[in-house]
């Protein structure tokens, strides 16, 4: 009788270490996937602030031409392209800030995520120690 039922505890605590690993495996998992989207989304917004720069470049470009043409319409050209140019780079940055706090929220609730897994794998694993010592 004893060795039944030492045997179906051995069984016990072995599906049950199974099943920690896997949810560590999974949490370990879905912590990597997070990063690499954070990664991803950084990576994503430098190459937006790179364009931003080319086409405050080219706006800067033809606002100099303009000015070499006539002089009173370039500096109109300038205040509306300064004017459009500030309204884009506030668009782009709020556009830009509004990714990263998601991208960092969704970091943070993957991080969250994980360590409930490995809470519940360590009270898993101290269930099944404290049952085996009983």
């Amino acid at each position: 009788m004893k060795k039944v039922l030492l045997g179906l505890l051995t069984i016990l605590a072995l599906s049950l270490s199974i099943s920690c690993r896997d949810t560590a495996d999974k949490a370990k998992s879905a912590t990597e996937e997070a990063g690499a989207a954070l990664e991803n989304a950084g990576e994503e917004l430098k190459e937006a602030g790179q364009d931003l720069e080319k086409a405050g470049e080219a706006a800067m470009d033809a606002a100099e031409e303009a000015s070499e043409n006539a002089m009173d319409a370039a500096e109109d050209a300038v205040k509306t392209v300064k004017e459009a140019g500030q309204d884009g780079m506030d668009a782009a940055k709020k556009a830009g800030q509004d990714t990263m706090d998601a991208a960092k929220e969704a970091g943070n609730e993957a991080k969250d995520a994980a360590n409930d897994a490995a809470d519940k794998a360590a009270k898993k694993s101290e269930d099944v120690k404290n049952a085996v010592k009983h």
